[in-house]
């Protein structure tokens, strides 16, 4: 029980660290060009700024590009001029981002449908711990934004560096509360595996027991 409360703590404590970083106050007021027009959702001053050779793949200091930008702002139409003018939708930002995962972190299923039907793969391998949108997701318990990934065919059992899954995600960053119960019914009734341990081999289904999650572990220990 010890062991898997600090495997918790610490993977928390790791996840605070890592986090997606957006634009600051003051990297927003140093933006121009293309980089400001983005953030302010301006879809005629991104028009104007391309025509005139502006480059719309470029990065700021911590490797944003504007379509990262205006994915931070959720800034849609903005997304959508840039996206149509060419700009790379799969491209990750310094800190491995891509704009579906930078949406469905904040939990904007609108802005993240967008970025997929833009050309967004929805399956990317994404951030610090190599995971996806769909295991951050799942690890916040954005419910709506998990149900559109899973539409959308994002991978279930995508295994990150910590040798979790969405599932148990779900599970171990999760609260036990509704949203994540919900996320998990969602994942499970997609055909996520149930089983995939973590590297020290222990299950979702363990790690529900041990935290009490008894919902978690009804649905868990379900053949259905």
């Amino acid at each position: 029980m010890r062991r898997l409360a600090l495997i918790v703590a610490l993977a928390s404590l790791s996840a605070a660290a890592d986090a997606q970083t957006a634009p600051s106050a003051g990297e927003v007021a140093a933006y121009d060009g293309l980089f400001q027009a983005a953030h302010a959702g301006d879809v005629e001053a991104i028009r104007r700024l391309l025509s005139e050779g502006a480059e719309i793949d470029a990065r700021d200091p911590r490797g944003r590009t504007p379509a990262h930008v205006a994915a931070f702002a959720s800034q849609d139409e903005a997304l959508r001029a840039l996206a149509e003018a060419g700009a790379d939708m799969n491209a990750l930002e310094g800190r491995a981002y891509d704009v579906v995962t930078i949406a469905a972190v904040a939990d904007d299923p609108a802005l993240m449908s967008l970025a997929i039907a833009l050309g967004n793969d929805p399956g990317l391998t994404t951030s610090p711990y190599e995971g996806t949108a769909l295991i951050a997701a799942a690890h916040l318990g954005h419910v709506e934004v998990v149900r559109r990934l899973i539409a959308a065919g994002a991978p279930l059992d995508h295994i990150n560096n910590l040798h979790w899954t969405a599932v148990m995600e779900a599970v171990v960053l999760g609260d036990g509360g509704p949203d994540h119960l919900a996320v998990l019914d969602a994942l499970l009734e997609a055909g996520a595996d149930r089983t995939l341990a973590d590297r020290d081999g222990v299950s979702p289904l363990q790690h529900a027991r041990a935290r009490g999650f008894q919902k978690m572990v009804e649905r868990l220990e379900s053949l259905d």
